[in-house]
């Protein structure tokens, strides 16, 4: 035991250094989730006396996760108003009628976003737009997703709040005594990254593969909540006399299918009919829009055996048929529940493909999933029905569009005080989340859902690192090492081999958790160097975050990885390139204006 504390006395900055080396062995061979091994190599230092309580603590007291916390939530109120929906909405409306300049707008669209929102739910939702502009403009779909991916994460580079990377490596920065960054500090940088970007994907778009995806890929599982249902106009709606087209229900999330008026269904040539009432119209709707419309009052939804029960009574239920039900093959008007319970089914979701020819005719077939509406005792008894299975309370809610403009006004007001230094992004950001809560924009429920934990965590323990390894020696060890090295290179010569350092462990490791490693490094070696700090710390930001080479170099990489059904060697092939071109521009900005 003695001999153990004596070699921690002694040699501290090397166990420091050996554990970390350890950390790095484990990131590359993928065994445990980066999480789990940010968050044991922390609890190594701390059993090892290399990290104290106090200081172990003290990490969450870095404003950086939390602002990024409250990042996904303003994100996830955007999403939940249906902001992002309508913009994606108007995307595909402009890609009908003019294809190729959908494009751009798209391009110029995604780079608005990326700036201000987490990368991962813009890409999320462009994915099945990009197979929609595929369609619509006749490129094959893998000459889109790579690109797309590469200008969200670009667009995530223009601004402090753009990445989750940009905030952590600010908030370390600013602990560690340099002046807190602006929100559009790194804007000028980022901004040569992104022309560059944009050029190497115009020169180099020949790279790209060309062969469409498999049916597993297409479409990124962006169809797996499509639900067929009905629209039934009542008695007394408004809607009754006005041409289909003249009202903006259908758009991307609801597509109308048909019209069905006296048993006799029509699919063609819809948009100029008149609406009379107990029309059913045959319609194809996300699980959002089912519940919005539901929410709206504005149509009854759905079929019932007893025309009296109401969608929008009670609660809304999800549930799978059991490849025993005795109505397999039978219409779904004629399932034995309907007829037993004042329910209503408002839609049907099939798997890779829409049932018909409407609601009520449906041929059902075991794991068909449906949408049902109905009061308490209903739903407990549908829960006790051995011919259905996983029924529960959908998670599925309602998009709330009259509070659009509040989240919106949310999310520019945080950009806006913190771009003209009235209070720092952090508060900024709580102070918008708390009017978005207030408001009921969303959830709280919703809200702490919206929050990716696992990227919070990852952040706390990559900071808890950082910090044994500066308690323990170690960095300093390191500074020491390379110091000689580096001592008579030019400040040029810094930001260059920071970015591309960066950049290289960013591709193979966790972005978030090299630019945790690295900031401190990096600014006691501009201390050691007597050379300003801030061009090598935005160059480590963005170096960290502009990682196209690999699937796994940024996390909005993997998802349209397996939404393409690339190959590994179509990231290598394009994103090589692209990584050197634009980490040139971005270095050459700094040096430039830096």
């Amino acid at each position: 035991m003695h001999f153990v504390t004596a070699l921690l006395g002694i040699y501290r900055a090397e166990i420091g250094l050996l554990i970390l080396a350890c950390m790095f062995v484990a990131f590359v061979r993928e065994r445990y989730s980066p999480t789990v091994i940010a968050v044991v190599g922390a609890c190594a230092y701390g059993v090892l006396g290399l990290l104290d309580e106090k200081a172990l603590f003290s990490v969450f007291s870095n404003g950086a996760p939390l602002t990024v916390g409250a990042m996904f939530i303003l994100s996830g109120a955007l999403i939940r108003t249906g902001v992002i929906g309508r913009v994606a909405d108007l995307v595909m409306s402009r890609a009908q009628r003019h294809p190729r300049l959908a494009l751009a707008e798209v391009t110029l669209g995604t780079l608005a976003l990326s700036a201000f929102l987490n990368n991962t739910p813009v890409v999320v939702l462009l994915i099945p737009i990009m197979f929609k502009l595929a369609q619509a403009t006749g490129y094959p779909v893998k000459k889109l997703l790579i690109p797309m991916n590469v200008v969200a994460v670009l667009g995530g580079c223009l601004t402090l709040v753009g990445t989750s990377t940009n905030l952590v490596v600010a908030g370390i920065a600013a602990d560690q005594g340099m002046a807190p960054f602006g929100i559009f500090d790194i804007t000028p940088y980022g901004l040569a990254g992104v022309i560059a970007g944009l050029l190497a994907l115009l020169c180099l778009s020949f790279l790209l593969p060309s062969d469409p995806p498999s049916i597993a890929g297409e479409g990124g599982g962006a169809a797996i909540q499509d639900y067929l249902t009905e629209l039934i106009v009542p008695q007394d709606s408004d809607v009754i006399g006005r041409e289909i087209g003249s009202f903006g229900v259908f758009g991307r999330s609801v597509q109308l299918l048909g019209i069905k008026r006296g048993g006799t269904i029509r699919r063609r040539d819809l948009e100029q009919e008149e609406l009379h009432a107990g029309d059913h119209l045959i319609v194809r709707a996300d699980g959002a829009a089912i519940m919005t419309l539901r929410e709206s009052g504005r149509f009854d939804l759905g079929v019932a055996a007893d025309s009296r029960t109401s969608a929008q009574d009670g609660t809304v239920v999800e549930a799978m048929i059991a490849p025993s039900h005795p109505s397999i093959g039978e219409r779904l008007i004629d399932i034995p529940f309907l007829h037993a319970l004042r329910v209503r089914i408002i839609g049907i979701h099939r798997a890779r493909h829409l049932p018909g020819p409407d609601l009520a005719e449906t041929r059902i077939r075991g794991a068909d999933r449906l949408l049902v509406a109905g009061g308490g005792d209903a739903m407990r008894a549908l829960k006790d029905n051995p011919h259905l299975i996983g029924v529960d309370v959908s998670r599925t809610r309602a998009f709330r569009p009259r509070k659009a403009w509040i989240a919106m006004a949310a999310m520019a007001g945080a950009v806006g005080l913190s771009a003209f230094d009235v209070v720092g992004i952090g508060m900024a950001a709580v102070i918008a989340v708390g009017l978005i809560l207030v408001t009921r924009c969303i959830d709280p429920e919703e809200a702490w859902g919206a929050i990716d934990g696992d990227v919070l965590i990852l952040i706390f323990a990559m900071l808890a690192v950082g910090l044994a390894l500066e308690q323990a020696g170690s960095v300093a060890l390191m500074v020491g090492w390379v110091t000689p090295l580096l001592q008579h290179a030019p400040p040029w010569a810094l930001v260059f081999l920071i970015y591309f350092f960066a950049l290289l462990l960013s591709e193979l490791l966790s972005n978030n958790a090299v630019a945790a490693l690295l900031t401190p490094i990096t600014i006691a070696l501009a201390q050691q160097l007597g050379v300003d700090a801030r061009p090598l710390v935005i160059a480590l930001m963005i170096g960290a975050s502009a990682c196209f080479a690999t699937p796994i170099g940024y996390q909005t990489n993997a998802l349209v990885y397996a939404a393409g059904d690339y190959r590994f060697a179509d990231f290598v092939r394009i994103g090589v390139p692209i990584n050197i071109i634009v980490g040139l521009a971005v270095c050459s900005a700094l040096v430039l204006l830096g």
